[in-house]
């Protein structure tokens, strides 16, 4: 049916120990001329294994890039895909700019919020779908779009959307997306 759902599960969690993530973010970084180069690679790879990036994370990073916990932090707040808090198993970014909102957005949003009793910035009741709007998925042309976890879905219509929620609904139930 789409990209995601034709991989599989998207976020694969793991529950590896703080050590064994040490071993592989110091591996990360020694490609790097410079530790400090391998930060965003970093933070990514303890996302993918968390589904966020703990206070906690944030320190054990900036020890490992040999750079301060302010500094990681810093790139924590500026880099809207990195996430502090689990942002649900489904995490779902509409674009809200001008070519998004012409072609339809704000039935999307309005959509999801109605149906999962959610607003922007809010995670669902069941933990499983975070609502996010961004500034711009850089899509214009194929508006409007939302983005769930990585992939994006293009030129939706409110049927569109509804038939995806369903069917990240039914993973769910079976237990696939859990």
């Amino acid at each position: 049916m789409t990209a995601e759902l034709q991989r599989g599960d998207p976020r694969p969690f793991t529950g590896v120990s703080e050590a064994d993530l040490r071993q592989e973010l110091e591996a990360i970084t020694a490609v790097y001329p410079e530790k400090r180069a391998g930060a965003l690679m970093c933070l990514h790879h303890v996302q993918q294994h968390r589904g966020c990036v703990s206070l906690q994370d944030q320190v054990l990073v900036g020890e490992v890039l040999g750079i301060s916990p302010a500094h990681v932090r810093e790139l924590m707040t500026f880099y809207t895909m990195l996430y502090e808090s689990f942002p649900g198993r489904y995490h779902l970014q509409l674009c809200r700019t001008l070519s998004c909102q012409l072609r339809g957005a704000g039935a999307l949003k309005q959509c999801i919020m109605e149906r999962l009793g959610i607003r922007p910035g809010e995670v669902d009741a069941s933990g499983h779908f975070r609502l996010t709007e961004v500034e711009c998925l850089a899509s214009c042309d194929t508006a409007p779009v939302i983005q769930i976890n990585d992939d994006y879905f293009e030129n939706l219509t409110v049927d569109d959307l509804n038939a995806l929620l369903d069917h990240l609904t039914a993973r769910l139930a079976e237990g696939g997306g859990a």
